[in-house]
């Protein structure tokens, strides 16, 4: 009773002073500020473009509607290919993309994304965070007038649709497949011929131009995109995507102009949408995987002699990379060394016991 009594006298008297603190005054003493985001996502891949909206959303919500960002798939303002000159240049003050995509401008934008044999999730997350991968890519996109962001991670990858079995290296000889970036490039020195093809129009590549595979993505986002309709043979892993980080660009210009409590908002909303977009697909990705092979697709492990020539020829292509240009090497360095530190821990621990839950579960799931 004494505790209510002096609660109430404690509001009332806050109330008579003028010293109240409600939710709309504090709103009142925020800016109004006004921003646009372009995505590089169609809006048929709903868990990569949804992540961007989450962010916007937990912005506006947590402003009371006082910092607005709206939110365009890829295409409403500038196609995928120039979202990031058009956040560099302003024209968008943020924008939403796989740093994958910007390979031709740079092969290191890769590693702000994901690279041949590298980094899983977890551990870009934390090679991001306590590793050195935050400071060194913000040291990468300074001259593009950005400050990035991790915003959402795919996750483990498979290995893409084939219209025929691939058991041996030598099955990939003169294999046309869309595939690009790295991976292309490693692919290539395996005997592949990478295409360029419009996703919509798969069916007709695989048709008329002699498309025989595609490089895809996960089972969730390669259903929502219509493969296993062009290919049915289904492989993993994903070797040139452990884990695939998708990145805010925020215009520095614009970024700079924020109050602080404004910028620490928006890093927080992008790191829960961050972690919102791995637990989507990781809760999605096993459901897709069996609707798949319900409807036909025919999961394939690669073999072994296959990783490993995979293996053989991404070192040999970092080497030749580094050898052109130390800034790369020093990204690669950095990453690579990171993931070399993570792997006996999570070999000892995670590895082994997934193989073992594999194995005592193999006879009832």
């Amino acid at each position: 009773m004494q505790r209510r009594s002096f609660l109430k006298r404690a509001g009332l008297g806050a109330v008579a002073t003028g010293t109240a603190v409600s939710a709309p005054a504090f709103a009142q003493d925020m800016p109004s500020v006004s921003w646009r985001l372009s995505s590089g996502f169609p809006s048929t891949l709903d868990l990569r473009i949804g992540t961007g909206e989450s962010f916007c959303k937990f912005v506006s919500e947590a402003t009371g509607g006082k910092f607005n960002i709206r939110h365009f798939p890829d295409g409403e303002i500038v196609p995928a290919a120039d979202l990031m000159e058009a956040v560099s240049t302003k024209k968008v003050e943020c924008g939403h993309a796989s740093s994958r995509a910007y390979y031709a401008k740079n092969p290191i934008f890769c590693f702000d994304a994901a690279v041949p044999f590298g980094l899983n999730a977890r551990q870009m997350n934390a090679w991001m965070s306590e590793g050195g991968g935050l400071r060194m890519t913000r040291e990468l996109f300074k001259p593009e007038k950005i400050i990035n962001f991790p915003l959402g991670n795919t996750g483990a990858q498979m290995g893409g649709w084939y219209s025929k079995e691939i058991k041996r290296p030598g099955d990939l000889k003169d294999l046309k497949m869309r595939v690009g970036g790295l991976a292309g490039d490693v692919l290539a020195r395996m005997g592949v011929v990478p295409q360029q093809a419009d996703l919509t129009k798969l069916a007709e590549a695989f048709e008329k131009e002699g498309l025989q595979a595609v490089a895809g993505a996960g089972a969730y986002d390669d259903d929502k995109l219509g493969l296993n309709k062009v290919a049915k043979y289904y492989y993993a892993p994903g070797w040139w995507a452990g884990g695939e980080q998708l990145s805010l660009y925020v215009n520095d210009e614009a970024w700079n102009a924020l109050p602080k409590n404004y910028q620490a908002l928006l890093e927080a909303a992008a790191q829960a949408a961050h972690a919102a977009a791995t637990a989507r697909y990781d809760a999605r990705n096993p459901t897709a995987l069996a609707q798949l092979a319900a409807n036909g697709a025919q999961i394939r492990a690669f073999p072994r002699s296959i990783m490993d020539a995979a293996f053989e020829a991404t070192q040999q292509l970092y080497t030749d990379l580094g050898a052109k240009d130390p800034k790369f090497k020093a990204m690669h360095d950095s990453y690579m060394g990171f993931r070399d530190s993570e792997m006996p821990w999570f070999r000892l621990t995670e590895s082994a016991y997934g193989q073992y839950l594999g194995v005592a579960l193999s006879g009832r799931i």
